[in-house]
């Protein structure tokens, strides 16, 4: 065998590691393909499992998501968060009164005197 030769060729094993590479390869696309399917539905699947009231529009902004990706992102969003505790919270504080401890320590708070330099 010289140093260029190369091996297997034109033998059966030459057929049967082009098919197992083959193979490889197809199994490799399908598994990126049904990953990149499972993580582009996860909004889907966690507003029906938190039963969300806009999972219609979760499904619409996933399906827009393919082909403009920064909508997915959106979708993501509205799923994971729950709008209505986020608008309670936000209500909540900024409704909320300062307490008696805030409102002791602002009162303490020394007053800076004008210190005049008459010479």
């Amino acid at each position: 065998m010289s140093l260029f030769g190369m091996p297997f060729v034109g033998t059966g094993a030459d057929t049967a590691l082009h098919v197992i590479a083959f193979v490889g390869m197809v199994g490799t696309i399908c598994a990126i393909a049904v990953g990149f399917w499972k993580i582009h539905e996860l909004p889907i699947n966690k507003a029906h499992e938190k039963e969300h009231s806009q999972v219609g529009l979760i499904t619409v902004l996933t399906w827009i998501g393919f082909v403009w990706h920064w909508v997915w992102v959106l979708a993501v969003f509205v799923a994971f968060v729950d709008g209505e505790k986020a608008l309670t919270k936000v209500r909540d504080i900024w409704h909320e009164t300062p307490t008696d401890v805030e409102l002791q320590t602002v009162n303490e708070q020394p007053l800076e005197k004008e210190v005049s330099n008459h010479a």
